[in-house]
C-alpha cells in the first residue's frame, strides 16, 4: 500500500473515531416493554431525547441505557407516527447533548457515521456516505415522509431512532430504516425535518397539521425562470403526483406544477410547506402560487385536517 493510501486511511480512521468520541455518550437504547427496543439521542442536557414512533409505541413502560451502561426510567413526551419520530425524556442527570447540524447542507458522497444498538449491541458504530438526498419513506402509518436521506452506512433492527452523524460530529439524521435483504441501502430522516417535529412534540406533545394531498420533492429553481416569474428563492416543491379527491385535486393542481408560495409566504422546499401547514389552516381557504409551464397562477386551496 502506497503511503499516501495509508495516510488517506488513517485520516477517514480518525475522522470516524472522533466522531464516534464526540456523539457516543448521547446515544441511548431504549426499551420499550414489552414489545422491544431501538436507540435514541439526547438532544437537551436536561433529559429529552429522539427516537422513532415505531419504537414506542405501544410501550406500557420505557427505560434508557446510557452510554456508561446504567438504566434510567422514561417517558413519552410526545409521538409522531406521520414523521415516524417521538421524543423521550430520560430521568438522569448530567446526560450529554448531541450537537445538530443541518442536513440541508448534506452532498452526495459525504462520510457519515451511524451509531446505535443494532440486535442489542450498545453503541455500534457504522460508517458510509451519503448515497442519495431527496427521497420518500413511507411510515408505518401510511404517511409519505419526504426529503430522506439515503445511506450505505450499515443499518440493523435496534438502530432505529439512533442518530447519523457528520464528519464533525453533528446529527444530520434520524436513522429510521433499512431495506431488509439488501445490502448499503437505509435511511434517515433529515434533521432539517425533524428538529421541527421535536421542537413542537416538546413543546405541545403532539403535531397537528393539515394536508394537500400530493407528493412532493424538492427542485432548485433555475434562475432564469425565477428573475421572470420575480420568485425571490432558489428553490421550489415539485408536485409528483396528486391525490384522489384531496385538495390538491379539487383545486386543479397537476404533476408537475412549481409551488413557490403559500399565501404569499415563499417555499423553497418541502420543509416550508410542512411548516405552513400548521393545523389550524385545515377547512381554511388559502392561495397557492405555482409555476406550470411557463406561467405563474394563483390557485384557491382549502387544506384538510390531518
Amino acid at each position: 500500500m502506497l503511503a499516501e493510501d495509508t495516510d488517506l486511511l488513517d485520516a477517514y480512521s480518525r475522522t470516524v473515531a472522533s466522531v464516534a468520541d464526540r456523539v457516543g455518550p448521547s446515544v441511548l437504547r431504549i426499551d420499550a416493554h414489552p414489545a422491544g427496543s431501538g436507540s435514541g439521542f439526547v438532544v437537551t442536557p436536561d433529559g429529552f431525547a429522539v427516537t422513532n414512533s415505531h419504537v414506542v409505541r405501544g410501550a406500557a413502560r420505557l427505560t434508557a441505557t446510557l452510554f456508561d451502561g446504567s438504566e434510567s426510567a422514561a417517558t413519552l413526551v410526545g409521538n409522531d407516527p406521520d414523521t415516524d419520530l417521538a421524543v423521550v425524556r430520560v430521568a438522569a442527570s448530567g446526560l450529554a447533548a448531541a450537537e445538530v447540524g443541518l442536513s440541508g447542507a448534506l452532498r452526495v458522497g459525504h462520510i457519515v457515521v451511524a451509531i446505535g444498538n443494532p440486535y442489542g449491541f450498545h453503541c455500534t458504530v457504522t460508517a458510509g456516505v451519503v448515497s442519495a438526498l431527496g427521497r420518500s419513506l413511507r411510515t408505518q402509518s401510511g404517511h409519505l415522509v419526504d426529503d430522506v436521506i439515503q445511506t450505505d452506512a450499515a443499518l440493523n433492527p435496534g438502530n432505529s431512532g439512533g442518530p447519523l452523524v457528520n464528519a464533525r460530529g453533528q446529527v444530520v439524521g434520524v436513522n429510521t430504516a433499512a431495506i431488509l435483504g439488501a445490502q448499503g441501502l437505509a435511511f434517515a430522516i433529515g434533521i432539517d425535518t425533524a428538529i421541527q417535529v421535536i421542537s413542537t412534540l416538546i413543546r405541545e406533545g403532539r403535531v397537528r397539521r393539515s394536508v394537500l394531498g400530493i407528493g412532493a420533492q424538492n427542485v432548485p429553481l433555475p434562475r432564469r425562470l425565477a428573475r421572470f416569474h420575480a420568485v425571490p428563492g432558489e428553490g421550489a416543491v415539485r408536485v409528483t403526483s396528486v391525490q384522489a379527491e384531496s385538495p390538491a385535486a379539487r383545486a386543479g393542481l397537476r404533476e408537475g406544477d412549481l409551488i413557490v408560495a403559500l399565501d404569499a409566504q415563499p417555499v423553497e422546499g418541502i420543509d416550508d410547506l410542512h411548516r405552513l401547514l400548521t393545523g389550524d389552516r385545515a377547512g381554511k381557504a388559502a392561495r397557492l402560487e405555482v409555476l406550470r409551464g411557463h406561467e405563474r397562477r394563483e390557485v384557491a386551496i382549502t387544506p384538510a385536517p390531518r
